[in-house]
């Protein structure tokens, strides 16, 4: 007999239980690429740059590769960005070819994503106003889903040549920044982008919108300016 109240419903897979945690300034931040060890196979990876300001809670951002792609590949977009302004990566990976939602729903890959904030919490002092999520093409519409449902806990969403908006609940109001190559071929833009800011715009998000003369791929002038646009470190000097 199935006792669960009504208002004791499950919440949405999407949603993310995760917050930033006790764990103390400038413990567990040893720099470099570190495997998390939660995952017997596609264990999510974090990047700790050399240039992270140790003295108190620090910006991180959540980077989602792209279809057939792995954690290296969603650090790989932003891995010169985060180093030149001292923000710490979590690049996960999806447990099929592409993310969850991008095929039907919301479920393993939210769950990964979960166990591995929960570890970073755990030995990263993570300022919650600086906390964000980004990715290329699957990865990128996967940001999008994400970060609208879970915007009380990303305050920034970076999407570079999505697709689409997964269905999903709406919590908070994150900043969005989107770009897109006017000669993709994979994900064509006028039937993306051009679509997905308009309707995003409508429901009241902020968007800040890049178009690039240039195919699916990530400029690096575009990665820099996101990561600028982020507006979580100063500024580096010359």
């Amino acid at each position: 007999m199935n006792s669960r109240q009504p208002d004791e419903a499950a919440p949405h897979p999407a949603l993310l239980a995760a917050r930033p945690g006790t764990a103390e300034s400038g413990s567990g931040t040893r720099t470099g690429v570190h495997a998390l060890g939660i995952a017997t196979t596609r264990d999510p990876i974090v990047f700790v740059p050399e240039s992270l300001d140790t003295g108190g809670p620090v910006p991180l951002l959540v980077a989602l590769h792209g279809a057939g792609g792995d954690a290296q590949g969603g650090l790989s977009v932003l891995r010169a960005a985060a180093e030149q302004l001292g923000i710490v990566i979590l690049a996960p990976a999806s447990r099929a070819a592409t993310w969850d939602a991008i095929r039907g729903g919301y479920g393993p890959d939210t769950e990964v994503i979960g166990r591995a904030l929960e570890e970073v919490f755990s030995f990263v002092q993570v300022d919650p106003e600086r906390i964000g999520i980004g990715g290329f093409s699957d990865g990128a519409s996967y940001a999008l889903g994400l970060g609208l449902a879970n915007g009380d806990l990303f305050r920034k969403v970076v999407a570079f040549s999505p697709g689409f908006v997964p269905a999903g609940p709406s919590n908070g109001q994150p900043a969005v920044f989107i770009s897109h190559g006017t000669a993709d071929t994979v994900l064509p833009i006028d039937a993306t982008s051009r679509k997905v800011v308009p309707a995003l715009k409508r429901r009241g998000y902020e968007v800040v919108y890049r178009e690039f003369d240039g195919p699916h791929t990530v400029p690096s002038a575009i990665a820099v300016e996101a990561g600028l646009w982020l507006e979580w470190t100063p500024l580096p000097t010359p």
